[in-house]
């Protein structure tokens, strides 16, 4: 894979884009909102100046107050012990939502940092709330938002308890796949926003076992890994090292959105 590709990967992966023709609008968005309400979303929604590597989102333990949507970048969201040591809970992607877990105790539980620029629609709570009062779309796409994040800890409680290191590496590359072709783009193309270490702290992993595994993988002509940077190249055999893609989500046709042209 060339530097070019490995370029192109990153761009279409996690592409910016604008609120009002975003393609990724039906992923955080009901479709059925009209022109009207959504003028009175975009009406409490902040975009400020992007989340530069390193900047925190916000800190566990800080008054929760708003959510956050993502339009381009990525976010890891993590806690840390007693002991000071981190724990990643997740890794988000353009059109997820971020800081449902701070709803019920009003207190975010996590940390939440951006690994790569990354560009947010904030959405503060209190407003939000206010309107799915007057929008019931709204409030059943929080819903499913909501019940979307229960469902994906329970995949990740499964994976860590019931597979092994080559299977918990096949799921992670195959449930990056999925989320990116269900943003319009090609599912044989990743660029890994999260290091090594990070892949491997969150999937309970000695580092060096992530590296062993992504090469056992490209021997085997399962993947192709140039860097940060990974083509699928038979998605059957990662499949079958997966096990069973715990992380596997039937496409909504509500969400289905148009493919974009990388070229």
């Amino acid at each position: 894979m060339d530097k070019q590709r490995t370029q192109a990967i990153k761009r279409h992966s996690f592409r910016e884009t604008t609120c009002q023709s975003c393609t990724l609008r039906s992923l955080c968005l009901p479709l059925s909102l009209t022109t009207k309400n959504l003028e009175k979303l975009d009406s409490i929604i902040a975009r400020g100046r992007p989340f530069e590597k390193g900047e925190m989102l916000f800190r566990q333990g800080e008054s929760f107050g708003s959510l956050f949507a993502l339009r381009s970048g990525c976010v890891k969201t993590y806690s840390v012990t007693d002991s000071g040591e981190e724990q990643i809970t997740g890794f988000y992607l353009p059109g997820e939502l971020v800081g449902l877990s701070g709803i019920d105790t009003d207190i975010f539980p996590v940390n939440a940092i951006a690994i790569e620029t990354t560009t947010v629609c904030e959405i503060p709570y209190p407003k939000f709330e206010g309107l799915t009062d007057e929008i019931p779309e709204l409030k059943r796409q929080l819903i499913s938002s909501l019940s979307k994040t229960i469902r994906r800890d329970m995949q990740m409680m499964l994976l860590l308890s019931q597979k092994d290191a080559e299977a918990r590496i096949a799921n992670f590359l195959l449930d990056l796949s999925t989320r990116i072709e269900r943003r319009g783009y090609s599912a044989d193309f990743i660029y890994l926003a999260m290091s090594r270490n990070e892949i491997a702290n969150y999937l309970g992993l000695a580092v060096e076992t992530v590296s062993r595994i992504f090469s056992r993988l490209q021997k085997a002509q399962a993947i192709n890994v140039n860097g940060r940077a990974v083509e699928i190249l038979d998605v059957a055999a990662l499949t079958k090292a997966a096990g069973s893609c715990l992380f596997n989500e039937k496409k909504d046709s509500s969400e289905e959105i148009p493919s974009v042209n990388t070229g």
